[in-house]
C-alpha cells in the first residue's frame, strides 16, 4: 500500500511517479459520477484533501474533480503546486518545506535538527505566505531514546525561534501528531498530551497541532472529547478510517458524522483535510467522504 512515507522518500529521491497504483489510474479515476455530479453544498466545515493518495490522477483533473465535490483545498503540497493549485480556485490547505525522504522522522525533538528545520521554515514561511498558504507542516521526531520532557523542551526551544516569523507572516506551522504502534514506530508525538505540552509552553496563535484522528484513534481513542477538551491547541485535521487507514465508511471503527460534527461545534474554523487511501473508484470514494463530513 502506498504510504505518505513512501511518497516523501520518492519525492525525495526525485522518483515518484510509477509507484502509482492500479486504482488510482486517471482513466479509471475521472470515469462515472465522481466527475459529472452536481457539487455538494458547503457545509460548516472546510474540507480539503491530501494530494498523496490521488497522486496518479493530474493535478489539474484532481483539482477540476476536488472542486466539484465542493473541497476548498489540496493538502500536503510541496512549493511547486501551490500556484497551479490556487489557479484552480482551490487553496494548498497544508504546505510542505521540504521534500527529505527523513521528514518525518526528524524533528524538533532533538536540538541537533533545529539550525535545518529553521532554515527550512525561514524560507518556506515567507514563501507560503505570498503564495496564499495558511500552513505548513512540521514533525515532532522520532524518540531515538530521549524522555518527553527532553524533547518537549527542545520542541519548545525551536519552535520559539520561529514563532515570531510564523505570526508575522500570518501562517501556521501544523506540528503533526502520529501514531507509532502500527504506521511510525519510535515517533514522539504519539499522544495528544504530549503535542498540548509544546503548543501550550510555546504559546502562539501561530504553533498548533495537525490533530490526525485515524492516527489518534490507533493510539487513544476518545476522539470527541479530546477535540472538545484540546480545541485551542489545535489548527488542523487529517481523516482516515481504522483499520487500514481506508474509506470513511461502514468497514471501520468510527461515526465520521459525529466527529464531523463534534468538531465543527467547536467552532473550529481551519481544515478538515481527508487523508485516506481508497480502496475503489478514489474520486467515488472522496465524494462518499465530503458527503459523511458535510455537516
Amino acid at each position: 500500500m502506498v504510504t505518505r512515507r513512501r511518497v516523501l522518500e520518492l519525492l525525495g529521491a526525485a522518483a515518484f511517479g510509477p509507484q502509482a497504483k492500479a486504482w488510482a489510474r486517471p482513466d479509471a479515476a475521472l470515469k462515472g459520477s465522481a466527475r459529472s455530479s452536481a457539487p455538494l453544498r458547503v457545509g460548516r466545515l472546510k474540507q480539503s484533501v491530501s494530494r498523496w493518495p490521488y497522486q496518479a490522477i493530474p493535478l489539474p483533473a484532481f483539482c477540476r474533480a476536488a472542486a466539484a465535490m465542493g473541497l476548498a483545498g489540496i493538502d500536503l503540497l510541496q512549493p511547486e503546486d501551490w500556484d497551479p493549485v490556487r489557479k484552480s480556485g482551490l487553496v494548498c490547505s497544508m504546505g510542505y518545506p521540504t521534500a527529505r525522504g527523513d521528514f518525518i522522522a526528524t524533528g524538533f525533538n532533538n536540538r541537533a535538527n533545529h539550525a535545518m528545520l529553521l532554515r527550512e521554515l525561514e524560507e518556506t514561511i515567507p514563501a507560503a505566505a505570498r503564495h496564499g498558504v495558511p500552513n505548513v507542516i512540521a514533525m515532532f521526531g522520532n524518540r531515538r531514546g530521549r524522555s518527553d520532557g527532553d524533547a518537549i523542551d527542545a520542541c519548545v526551544a525551536g519552535l520559539g525561534a520561529i514563532k515570531a516569523l510564523a505570526e508575522e507572516q500570518r501562517v501556521t506551522i501544523c506540528l503533526e501528531l502520529l501514531n507509532s504502534r502500527v504506521d511510525h514506530a519510535d515517533y514522539q508525538g504519539d499522544r495528544t498530551a504530549f503535542g498540548v505540552a509544546v503548543v501550550q509552553a510555546v504559546g502562539s496563535p501561530r504553533v498548533k497541532l495537525l490533530y490526525d484522528i485515524y492516527h489518534m484513534q490507533i493510539m487513544e481513542g476518545d476522539i470527541i472529547r479530546t477535540i472538545r477538551d484540546n480545541r485551542e491547541w489545535i489548527g488542523h485535521f487529517h481523516t482516515g478510517g481504522v483499520p487500514g487507514r481506508h474509506e470513511l465508511d461502514g468497514t471501520q471503527e468510527l461515526n465520521w458524522r459525529a466527529v464531523a460534527t463534534a468538531i465543527a461545534d467547536t467552532g473550529f474554523t481551519g481544515f478538515l483535510a481527508h487523508e485516506f487511501v481508497p480502496t475503489r473508484d478514489p474520486l467515488t470514494s472522496l465524494r462518499e467522504a465530503v458527503a459523511t463530513c458535510n455537516v
